[in-house]
């Protein structure tokens, strides 16, 4: 799978909501990170969609190249600036 573009090198925390469905940026371009605007059409990519369970805190992947999409899984701190 192709990696997007790094939007950012931190989680970011989201309370989300039980039952909601969220679709998480892939391709990093989103305005709205950590979630899609849209900005990938034309592209290859597609933002991935994700049903919470239960409401609680989430930290969302904002580097895009965790291999846990769409959550943080450490990636990011060994990103080069």
């Amino acid at each position: 799978m192709t990696q997007g573009h790094i939007a950012g090198t931190a989680p970011l925390a989201i309370d989300v909501e039980a039952q909601k469905t969220y679709y998480w940026c892939s391709c990093g371009q989103s305005k709205n990170q950590p979630f899609c605007d849209g900005s990938h059409k034309g592209s290859t990519f597609e933002p991935l969609a994700w049903t919470a369970t239960k409401t609680e805190r989430k930290y969302f992947c904002a580097c895009k190249q965790t291999h846990t999409a769409p959550f943080c899984d450490g990636t990011h701190k060994s990103l080069t600036p």
